[in-house]
């Protein structure tokens, strides 16, 4: 039961790893390059090819049930929930094949309003300590209930 932390731009890394070594969960940290490499028994650093989506393929291949993925990115997300990963947003938002559906339709949305309005940008909504916080408490709820 690995934990799969799509690090290229992932704002909770350092909470991630926390929470996954209390806990001694093996943990694979897979980015294109550029993240500080970490060094601990319980952790992969796996670097992957410079293409486009080339880490969200390789943690798509390697999770499966009972797996947890840190994941922004939602197609990603989908295709973890269909290996039967649970997923984890960096806000703290648990992914699940009952919620996945609608989390995908609203980004196609707001992905056709920012083409439609170029002075559109972003979601409006940063990132917070509150956001940290609840992801802390959601991925230490879920690595001790696979214990």
């Amino acid at each position: 039961m690995p934990l799969f932390i799509d690090a290229d731009a992932c704002p909770v890394r350092e909470e991630s790893l926390r929470v996954a070594l209390r806990h001694g969960v093996a943990v694979r940290i897979v980015s294109n390059g550029g993240i500080r490499p970490v060094d601990h028994p319980l952790v992969q650093n796996v670097y992957v090819d410079q293409g486009a989506d080339a880490a969200d393929k390789w943690i798509a291949a390697q999770t499966g049930p009972d797996d947890v993925v840190v994941t922004a990115d939602i197609p990603l997300a989908a295709r973890c929930i269909d290996t039967g990963a649970q997923v984890l947003k960096p806000d703290g938002t648990v992914l699940t094949p009952a919620n996945i559906g609608q989390v995908l339709a609203m980004r196609d949305l707001a992905a056709d309003l920012r083409a439609a309005d170029p002075f559109r940008q972003g979601s409006g909504k940063s990132f917070s300590a509150r956001d940290r916080s609840r992801f802390t408490q959601t991925l230490e709820r879920l690595l001790g209930a696979k214990r």
